[in-house]
């Protein structure tokens, strides 16, 4: 079976991020004027660039001045890596998906900066597997759910878009996948609310992705079809 690229968001995808994200956001962003809760970010926002998030505030509230927001992001990177070198944990039961995954290559690509996504693999333990193989918005120009960001990765880890797979927990992330023609699996942590998009696979746990990998290196041996719901073209 071919070998397969593995491109994966950080921040709900391997690492559990999220809601220490969402608790810092609220807190500076309320702190400065735009009033924001975690639960607003959950429910709008995950995975959203931070200036997008700030732009969408400053339209009801108001906007910052330049050395204001340029502190609002300061105190943000700040305290996030706080509490992430002290509470971060990956998600459960993807440490022993990426062993059993090990032969096949993985990056990380991110709408964060690089330092952000280097903390956060650090911190969480799964720097072993990655390397230097860890792609910013912020150092390629490019942010979800813009499809060259993976575009962009795919590139550089020297693969085809038909031999990569995102694996994305956020609306923006498993868009910009599907629109860069790569196999999608999206990490739907809330079912009953979110509905994976046509086209992409849908996954609930970390542990069943070694199965869902497998299933898509073994398609790559057989004419792909052009649609597929969820995956259904795997059952």
């Amino acid at each position: 079976m071919p070998p397969l690229c593995l491109l994966f968001d950080s921040d709900g995808t391997l690492v559990d991020s999220e809601i220490l994200l969402a608790e810092v956001m609220a807190e500076v962003l309320s702190h400065h004027g735009l009033p924001f809760t975690a639960l607003r970010y959950m429910r709008e926002f995950r995975g959203v660039r931070f200036l997008t998030i700030v732009n969408t505030l400053e339209q009801a509230y108001g906007a910052l001045a330049p050395d204001v927001l340029e502190e609002v992001e300061s105190s943000l990177r700040a305290k996030m890596e706080d509490r992430m070198r002290a509470q971060l944990l990956p998600m459960p039961g993807m440490r022993d998906a990426l062993i059993a995954l090990r032969d096949h290559d993985c990056a990380v690509v991110s709408n964060g900066p690089e330092r952000k996504v280097r903390c956060a693999m650090q911190s969480s333990g799964l720097a072993e597997f990655f390397g230097d193989n860890l792609f910013s918005a912020y150092t390629l120009k490019l942010w979800k759910p813009d499809p060259r960001i993976y575009q962009a990765a795919a590139r550089q880890m020297g693969y085809p878009l038909e031999q990569c797979v995102v694996i994305d927990d956020a609306a923006v992330g498993v868009q910009a996948g599907l629109e860069a023609g790569m196999h999608v699996i999206h990490f739907n942590h809330f079912p009953e609310h979110e509905q994976t998009p046509s086209g992409a696979i849908s996954m609930h746990h970390a542990s069943e992705l070694p199965a869902i990998i497998e299933r898509l290196s073994r398609s790559l041996d057989m004419p792909m079809p052009h649609h597929r719901d969820d995956d259904e073209a795997f059952s």
